[in-house]
């Protein structure tokens, strides 16, 4: 696909209870009247198609939660197959408080409405979701749920679509851990929007400090090579030609030997997606990249003119 900028990018699970799985879902509703028309604040805007699309590690309920660039993203960008893979809403932050403004809604309905105008819909939960895991094989408004799902691209290859948190030792072996390390993950985050709000008051586009501090720490980047390995590595044993998941806020595409391994990012701290083109190949679009780029051009064309007048 021609970029619109040169952006730097660089199991377990229980069955569907019995219970559940006799339940109609979703029990017909009726459709609010909102969810069909136009929304005011909606842009007419260029659409760019995709066979598929991955986004994960959304965290709606989150302050983190850039819902702005997400949107922006999702009107922008169609697709056939759209892969909601983990993370989509972090219960664990909810739980602690209820955080829900009104562009965490906009997600929900212009997802809804993907669904419904014809992109098939696959939510895959993670472990910020993880409620979500109890009604997996079921599907709501046109989503369907999935505990993972083997894809097949356009040029022939298998990869295995999964979140990803089922190789992180931390979340499956010393949850307590894991909800300590979301904590000061948090007040990372915080720091960051406050960094975000100074560089918007001077005009600057959008810049992840939780991203730069993550490349900087060797620590991190040593979990992020041992995670992607075991990736890799659970892919081959599935025999399968690669694996997209999240979970890790990083996005990348890898060789592993025969086996790719592809990640989808996140909307927290890169805010990038993972899009197949209609003859298979792929590739990560960084979002906030892209439009910082698109904001560059638009302030350079006025100055281009002022000169020509010169």
């Amino acid at each position: 696909m021609a970029s619109l900028a040169d952006p730097q990018v660089r199991m377990r699970h229980d069955p569907v209870p019995a219970r559940l799985s006799r339940v109609p879902w979703p029990p017909s509703p009726v459709r609010p009247a909102w969810f069909d028309e136009p929304h005011p604040e909606e842009p007419e805007q260029k659409r760019q198609r995709f066979r598929t699309v991955w986004i994960s590690d959304i965290h709606l309920g989150t302050p983190g939660c850039n819902a702005a660039l997400l949107l922006d993203f999702l009107r922008s960008t169609d697709c056939d197959t759209l892969y909601l893979n983990g993370d989509i809403v972090d219960g664990w932050q909810l739980r602690k408080g209820w955080y829900w403004p009104q562009p965490h809604n906009e997600v929900v309905r212009c997802i809804l409405k993907q669904a419904k105008n014809g992109t098939r819909v696959v939510y895959i939960p993670g472990n910020h979701d993880e409620a979500f895991r109890d009604y997996v094989g079921l599907s709501f408004g046109g989503i369907e749920l999935l505990p993972e799902v083997i894809h097949e691209t356009a040029d022939g290859r298998r990869l295995l679509v999964l979140h990803g948190d089922v190789f992180d030792g931390v979340v499956l072996y010393a949850r307590w851990l894991a909800f300590l390390g979301d904590s000061a993950y948090e007040l990372l985050l915080k720091s960051n929007r406050i960094v975000n709000w100074v560089r918007r008051k001077f005009g600057l586009p959008y810049w992840s400090l939780a991203a730069f501090l993550k490349a900087r720490v060797k620590n991190a980047v040593q979990f992020i090579c041992r995670f992607e390995e075991a990736v890799a590595h659970a892919a081959q044993d599935r025999h399968v030609d690669g694996v997209v998941c999240g979970h890790i806020h990083s996005a990348e595409i890898r060789a592993f030997g025969d086996i790719t391994y592809y990640n989808d990012g996140d909307w927290v701290e890169s805010c990038t997606a993972l899009v197949e083109n209609f003859d298979g190949s792929m590739e990560i679009l960084d979002w906030a990249a892209i439009k910082a780029a698109e904001a560059t051009q638009a302030g350079a064309a006025p100055r281009r003119r002022l000169e020509a007048v010169a």
